[in-house]
């Protein structure tokens, strides 16, 4: 039986990354952020002359984000669809996910009956970057292409701490959500910080730097739910200037040790970001065996928020 080479997300992106550094500069991000929309149709056309991305198309996708469908005729043409309502930022990864599935998997959506003539992504597979599989590869491929770490990590060296505006900053150079860019820098960084999505006093999900995580700092929200501190921002609505600025919150608050706090609070997607820093290596936390992604409760109605 011939084996057949699982698809390479990373490996992927880095190719067409290396080529759009090649064509535009390895500096094109100082001059904007990745051309989405219009790299989905001539990347497509270029490696699948016979069967594209003919087009990318706002639609009103309910129950999803996006969508990448084919056409009943041979050979295949294809389309990307992102629902209607969404922020620049949101829409950007939306493709970028749509994109990764074409790249990797249009011939598993094409040929498995299990798709009807497309795939459709909801908000847990994309937004949140929560999805397993091919979501999970698509969502690789999309944070890859449209932030790779050459350049990201230039931007924001893996020992610094950020506060949001220079987050923000990062997030115009790539075109995506605020969201979308924390999620990235996560990834990476040296430092221990947790970022937290949350509404009306309570956590919807979490997610934690390796090294925080490896220190027992994360937030348990499966199948519970998980109240904020009474002297968190968000908890207070206090989303002042100062909030975005942040403050140093005493041990006990949120975990054993202080926590240095930030808040910032979409209004378009009522929904705040917190964002705690801890100073140090901390505490080394044995017997954990829970994983360090804590994207666990569906979110109906949230988006990447947009500054």
């Amino acid at each position: 039986m011939i084996e057949v080479e699982r698809p390479r997300p990373l490996k992927e992106a880095a190719r067409i990354t290396q080529m759009l550094d090649l064509v535009l500069g390895a500096d094109r991000f100082d001059r904007g952020p990745v051309a989405i929309a219009q790299l989905a149709r001539e990347y497509s056309a270029k490696i699948e002359p016979n069967g594209p991305i003919h087009e990318v198309v706002a639609r009103d996708l309910r129950g999803c984000v996006g969508a990448l469908v084919y056409s009943e005729t041979q050979p295949r043409q294809w389309a990307i669809m992102y629902h209607a309502n969404q922020s620049a930022g949101r829409r950007a990864f939306t493709i970028g996910h749509e994109l990764g599935h074409y790249v990797l998997h249009r011939r598993t959506i094409e040929q498995d009956s299990t798709y009807d003539h497309g795939i459709y992504c909801d908000e847990n597979s994309v937004v949140r970057r929560n999805g397993s599989g091919i979501e999970k590869e698509a969502d690789e491929f999309a944070a890859a292409l449209l932030m790779p770490f050459h350049d990201f990590r230039k931007q924001l060296p893996a020992k610094e701490r950020p506060d949001f505006e220079a987050l923000g900053r990062i997030a115009k150079r790539y075109g995506v959500s605020l969201t979308a860019t924390i999620l990235r820098w996560l990834e990476y960084t040296d430092t221990r910080a947790i970022m937290i999505v949350s509404n009306e006093g309570f956590a919807h999900w979490a997610k934690s730097s390796g090294p925080a995580f490896k220190t027992g700092r994360y937030l348990k929200t499966k199948d519970t739910v998980f109240e904020l501190p009474q002297q968190a921002f968000a908890s207070r609505r206090d989303y002042s200037d100062a909030a975005v600025v942040g403050t140093m919150q005493a041990a006990n608050v949120w975990f054993p040790e202080p926590a240095f706090e930030m808040c910032f609070r979409s209004d378009r997607y009522d929904q705040e970001i917190t964002l705690l820093h801890f100073e140090g290596e901390g505490p080394r936390h044995q017997g954990e065996e829970e994983t360090p992604d804590t994207f666990d409760r569906f979110i109906q109605n949230g988006q990447f928020p947009s500054r």
